[in-house]
C-alpha cells in the first residue's frame, strides 16, 4: 500500500513539474509585458512587476502595425482551416469506407509527408507560387497552409469516419435514403465534433506559422503577426523587450482562448484519430 501511495505521489510530482515547465515561459512573458524599462534592466528580476504599466502595449501598437498583421493572420488561418476541412472531409470518408490499395497507399503517404522539413519544400513552393503570381499575397499563403494542413486533417478525419458505425448508413439505405441524404442526415452530424477539432488545429497551426510567411510575404502590409513580431528585434539582435513581450502576449491569446473553449472536442479528436486510424 505504501509503495502504491509513493508511486502515486511521484506521478503527481512529475505532473506538477511538467506543468510548471510548460507554464514558466508564458508566465514570464506576462510578467515582462507589464514591467517598466527600469525593471526590465534590473539585475535582480522579480516575477511580479513592482510598478506595472501598460506603456509596453501602447509602444507596441505605435511601433508596428499589429492590428493589420493580426487581420492578415486571421484571414490566412480561417481561410486555411475552412478550405482544408472542406477538402479533407470527403477524402477521409472515401479512404475510411473504401479500404483499397490506393486508400492504404494514400494513408501511408499522409504519414510520410509529416516528416518532410519545411526547408525541403520551400523552394518548389516558391517557384509554383511565382508562376501563379501569388508571391507576396495572403491568398498564396492560404494555399500553402491548406497544402500543409491537409495530411494531418485527413489523418484525423479518417479516424472519425471509421468511428461512425456502417450499420447506421446501411439502416438508412434500407429505409430508402439515398447516399447523399445518408451523408447529410446521418454521417455529417456524427462527424461534427471531429470536423470542429480538425478545423481548430488547422487554424492554430496557421495562426502560429512563421517560416512560410517570412519567405513568401515581403511588403509590411501583407505580413502576418508572427513575422511582425520579429521587427521588435534590431539589426544587431538587440530586442525591444517590453513591447516585444506585450505584442507576443497579445498574439498568444487567440490560441489560448480557442484551446480553453473547445478543449474537450480537441482531445476527443486526437483520441479518435489515434485509435481508429
Amino acid at each position: 500500500m505504501r509503495t502504491r501511495k509513493s508511486a502515486r505521489a511521484g506521478q503527481y510530482l512529475a505532473l506538477l513539474a511538467y506543468l510548471v515547465f510548460l507554464a514558466f515561459p508564458f508566465l514570464w512573458l506576462i510578467s515582462t509585458a507589464f514591467k517598466p524599462p527600469r525593471e526590465l534592466g534590473s539585475l535582480h528580476p522579480t516575477w511580479i512587476p513592482k510598478d506595472p504599466t501598460l506603456a509596453n502595449f501602447r509602444q507596441a501598437f505605435d511601433e508596428q502595425p499589429l492590428l493589420d498583421a493580426a487581420l492578415n493572420s486571421l484571414t490566412a488561418a480561417v481561410g486555411a482551416a475552412v478550405i482544408a476541412v472542406l477538402i479533407a472531409t470527403p477524402m477521409a470518408y472515401v479512404m475510411a469506407r473504401h479500404r483499397t490499395r490506393l486508400a492504404r497507399a494514400a494513408t501511408g503517404w499522409v504519414v510520410v509527408s509529416q516528416a518532410f522539413p519545411f526547408v525541403l519544400v520551400i523552394i518548389p513552393l516558391f517557384l509554383v507560387l511565382k508562376n501563379l503570381r501569388l508571391i507576396n499575397s495572403v491568398p498564396g499563403l492560404i494555399m500553402v497552409y491548406v497544402v500543409w494542413a491537409l495530411p494531418f486533417a485527413l489523418w484525423m478525419l479518417v479516424g472519425y469516419v471509421r468511428a461512425v458505425p456502417t450499420e447506421l448508413e446501411e439502416a438508412a439505405a434500407v429505409d430508402g435514403a439515398g447516399r447523399l441524404r445518408t451523408l447529410v442526415s446521418i454521417t455529417a452530424p456524427l462527424l461534427a465534433p471531429g470536423i470542429v477539432a480538425t478545423a481548430l488545429f488547422a487554424f492554430i497551426s496557421a495562426w502560429n506559422e512563421f517560416f512560410f510567411a517570412l519567405v513568401l510575404l515581403k511588403t509590411p502590409e501583407k505580413q502576418t503577426l508572427p513575422v511582425v513580431l520579429t521587427h521588435f528585434i534590431g539589426a544587431e539582435g538587440v530586442a525591444d523587450l517590453g513591447p516585444l513581450a506585450a505584442a507576443a502576449f497579445l498574439a498568444t491569446l487567440p490560441s489560448l482562448v480557442v484551446f480553453a473553449v473547445i478543449q474537450k472536442r480537441i482531445t476527443g479528436g486526437m483520441l479518435a484519430g489515434a485509435v481508429k486510424s
